[in-house]
């Protein structure tokens, strides 16, 4: 379901609107004879969504959506993700299906808040850097590549909102469950390489990124999100301007051709389809900046209070966090033991252990917990659990971070329905 109920769904908007839909998805004006009409920018566009060059091209006719788009949750270039909304496209990741160390692009979340640019050719794609700096540059990809080292890093990216949808009462905005979170392997060059390179000045406060999707109402005037964080964390060494996802280009679903991951704060602060980077001498105030966006009460509230807008300040650093990604929940069983791993992660810091209960929390048991492949990565844990006798169980799983903070058992409500960070439990049934 759409967040905004005037945002249409892509197959009504189709079924009502068909040219606006064409116009809105693909860039493109109906004609009454369009035959080789869809080309570039619409093209590219149409291509990256399918997942492949579309040879028949100059054959399809208008008002008609590639069948790989229309089967409602089915994401090309995906696996097994839940669709949230289509427009803009949102889809989480069940946790079975991130059991893997890494994140396989297939299995990488989608959060969208606009629409897709309509042209993502990587060899065309350019990046302004300018605001208070000493040399403004623009930088194509390759510029990129010959004038910064190339390095590789495993780095979480998660929504503040991943778990919005436990809430009571609800909050707006995607319900995310348990998947918008993915710990891939990302390649690019150093976002603080890059600025240092541009000669930041001294009245520097903050940055400001610009991506090319557009607002989804289609006007070009409006952007639908743009974010920035505080120059000192812009020059964190770990924070990447990424152009490979996994050893690939990146999946245009996940910001390809270039994208920015600043790991450790909420996911919307790594642009997607970067295009700029800004250098402000005061904090950003693009969309999605400003008012209660991504922004959380200085004070702990009652669930449904109304809080004054000047009481709330910007989410930083995302709170601790475990998942069990093996078994999947309803699992069932004839054998005493099972065998339970998952991942855990923070957004300062590390974790320093993982535990589980299968008793409600009356009792705790350790997890065996690896170090992570590189800062910023999440841990992957496991443990062999055993049931006492038949019947129904579940099994919790809870962090703790560096500096000694463990995940609640309760959500922490607030009115944006960021940060839940609750335990995350599973159902087994020995029989």
């Amino acid at each position: 379901m759409s967040a905004d109920p005037s945002i249409k769904r892509l197959n009504t908007l189709y079924r009502e609107d068909p040219d606006e839909a064409d116009r809105l998805l693909f860039g493109r004006r109906t004609y009454p004879d369009r035959r080789g009409f869809l080309k570039n920018a619409g093209l590219a566009a149409m291509g990256a969504l399918v997942g492949a060059a579309i040879p028949f091209h100059r054959n399809i006719p208008a008002h008609f959506i590639p069948v790989a788009l229309a089967a409602e949750g089915v994401i090309p270039g995906k696996d097994g993700l839940t669709v949230l909304n289509d427009r803009p496209m949102c889809a989480e990741t069940p946790p079975h299906l991130l059991d893997d160390t890494i994140t396989l692009t297939e299995r990488h979340f989608v959060r969208n808040n606009g629409l897709m640019p309509e042209d993502l050719d990587a060899s065309r794609w350019q990046l302004a850097i300018d605001g208070l700096v000493d040399h403004p540059m623009t930088l194509g990809l390759e510029d990129l590549r010959a004038r910064f080292e190339i390095v590789t890093r495993a780095l979480v990216l998660e929504c503040a909102g991943n778990g919005r949808a436990f809430f009571d009462p609800k909050t707006k905005g995607e319900q995310w469950t348990y998947g918008a979170v993915a710990c891939s392997e990302w390649t690019g060059v150093r976002l603080s390489d890059v600025l240092e390179a541009s000669g930041i000045r001294p009245e520097a406060v903050y940055t400001a990124h610009y991506g090319a999707d557009t607002h989804l109402s289609g006007t070009s005037a409006g952007l639908p999100i743009s974010r920035g964080v505080p120059i000192d964390k812009a020059m964190d060494p770990h924070n990447l301007i990424a152009f490979a996802q996994n050893g690939r280009p990146i999946h245009p679903m996940n910001g390809g051709p270039l994208r920015l991951i600043i790991p450790g704060w909420p996911g919307s602060c790594s642009q997607k389809w970067l295009t700029r980077v800004e250098i402000r001498d005061r904090v950003h105030d693009g969309p999605k900046m400003t008012g209660t966006s991504y922004r959380m009460p200085d004070r702990g509230i009652a669930p449904g209070e109304t809080v004054d807008e000047k009481e709330f300040r910007i989410i930083e650093h995302m709170p601790v966090k475990s998942l069990i990604t093996h078994p999947a929940t309803a699992h069932r069983t004839t054998e005493g033991s099972v065998e339970v791993h998952g991942h855990a992660w923070t957004g300062e810091g590390r974790v320093d252990s993982v535990d589980l209960s299968i008793d409600f929390g009356a009792t705790w048991m350790p997890a065996t917990l690896d170090d992570p492949v590189n800062a910023y990565a999440w841990q992957n844990w496991r443990a062999a659990v055993s049931f006492p006798r038949e019947g129904y169980y579940e099994v919790w799983t809870r962090a703790t971070d560096s500096h000694g903070v463990s995940q609640p058992h309760a959500i922490a409500w607030n009115p944006g329905g960021y940060l839940n960070n609750a335990m995350h439990r599973i159902a087994v049934y020995v029989e």
